[in-house]
């Protein structure tokens, strides 16, 4: 797995209690909603910082139009 991606599952991660076996433990899950805001957040900044850019308006503008399809069709503000 990509180490960026395993950084973005740790930064996911959520404490929680949870009754295992009738014993009250402690358990770390990964919080799926905030694990997919992640990525998308990322895969913006991606589009937004690319290096393909080159500070062309025409490209840049597209590339703006591209990260703010991307928010929206995940729900990302």
């Amino acid at each position: 797995m990509n180490e960026r991606i395993k950084a973005l599952a740790e930064l996911s991660k959520t404490p929680k209690t949870m009754m295992v076996d009738g014993v009250l433990q402690s358990v770390v899950t990964i919080d799926a909603e905030r694990f997919a805001e992640l990525i998308v957040r990322e895969c913006v900044g991606v589009v937004e910082g690319g290096r393909f850019l080159h500070d062309q308006a025409p490209t840049a503008l597209f590339a703006k139009e591209c990260s703010s399809a991307i928010k929206q069709h995940f729900g990302v503000k």
